[in-house]
């Protein structure tokens, strides 16, 4: 029996239950054919695709930055020059105010003689409201209502020494 089992040790086996022999492929099962078709290329174009879009995003965003740059200048110019409009109409708007406060005094002064201007009281009087009445007055501003929440109770008030 030795014999045997050497002979067939190479390519077949004994089975301990019988007397068979069991054969075992001395083939490897064969490797997987690799690919044709690989993904590398379609990637690659992928990447070069988003990074063209990635290059124009940014050249679309410059472009427009750009614009809004010259379009807030302009605009700014615009506010300028309106502003000073605003300011000039005012201005005139004074000194027309002024024109015909000055002629209604001045006509108020000639029609009653016996009338004496309160600015004639005071020694250098007419200078200094001459110069008053060059600077425009600052509209106060008034005060919002109260509510309900501003509202304090008095009982709550500590009152202390």
């Amino acid at each position: 029996m030795p014999a045997a089992l050497g002979r067939r040790s190479g390519s077949q086996l004994l089975s301990w239950t019988q007397d068979t022999v069991v054969a075992i492929p001395r083939v490897l099962p064969e490797p997987k054919p690799k690919r044709k078709h690989s993904l590398l290329p379609v990637l690659i174009l992928l990447f070069l695709i988003s990074y063209g879009l990635l290059s124009l995003l940014a050249v679309e965003q410059d472009r427009t930055i750009a614009a809004q740059r010259w379009l807030i200048g302009s605009l700014l110019g615009d506010s300028t020059e309106l502003s000073g409009l605003k300011g000039k109409m005012i201005q005139k708007q004074y000194a027309e105010a002024q024109a015909q406060a000055k002629a209604g005094a001045r006509s108020q002064a000639q029609t009653p003689s016996t009338q004496v201007p309160m600015t004639q009281d005071k020694p250098g009087g007419n200078a200094q409201s001459s110069h008053n009445a060059s600077k425009p007055r600052k509209a106060v501003p008034q005060r919002p209502p109260l509510g309900i929440a501003d509202i304090v109770d008095g009982r709550r008030i500590v009152k202390t020494i």
